[in-house]
């Protein structure tokens, strides 16, 4: 089993710093990458994604890929012709385990994506030693102090401020300053 190599938290007030935050690891991540989203409905994890995938530069919308599982996303090309890695979005929520995620052969594209695994934990670990894991956690109920109806409010600015803790896994973010990404 792996070490934490590196953790840092921070509070996310709003949607837009949630994307933010996506768009800030876009600048650490690279092909090979995969990212563990872990979160309840309405924490945050596609908005995370929405941040990663714009700042990669991918090709299509990012969104929940609940009941298609996985979504690949192709680099679009950049002013200088290169291309960055493609973007693999999972949503393992309705997966029954282990074997199920392993038919979805993410294994063939691992090494040339970013793979992003929402309700990934206690499953895509089994994928790769190194690996970044984030848990996202958002307020229960409303400011008015109304009880939480289980609605899924990522995009809604009112919500409530989100905390995120990441976690890089395994020897590929030994040196990789994660704190240095949630300064604002």
């Amino acid at each position: 089993m792996s070490d934490v190599v590196v953790r840092t938290e921070t509070d996310l007030p709003d949607a837009e710093s949630t994307r933010a935050l996506g768009a800030a690891l876009a600048g650490v991540l690279r092909a090979g990458d995969l990212v563990i989203l872990t979160g309840d409905l309405g924490a945050g994890k596609t908005t995370l994604t929405q941040g990663l995938g714009a700042a990669l530069g991918i090709r299509g919308q990012v969104a929940s890929p609940t009941f298609i599982v996985a979504r690949e996303h192709p680099p679009l090309p950049r002013e200088d012709g290169t291309r960055g890695p493609a973007l693999v979005h999972v949503d393992a929520y309705r997966l029954g385990g282990l074997g199920e995620l392993d038919a979805l052969d993410l294994d063939s594209s691992l090494e040339e994506s970013v793979t992003v695994v929402e309700w990934g934990r206690g499953l895509a670990e089994a994928l790769t030693d190194d690996r970044l894991e984030i848990d996202l956690e958002r307020p229960r109920g409303t400011a008015a102090g109304a009880p939480d109806d289980g609605a899924d409010d990522e995009a809604d600015p009112g919500a409530g401020t989100r905390h995120a803790t990441l976690r890089g896994v395994g020897p590929r973010w030994a040196g990789v300053d994660l704190a240095a990404l949630t300064a604002r």
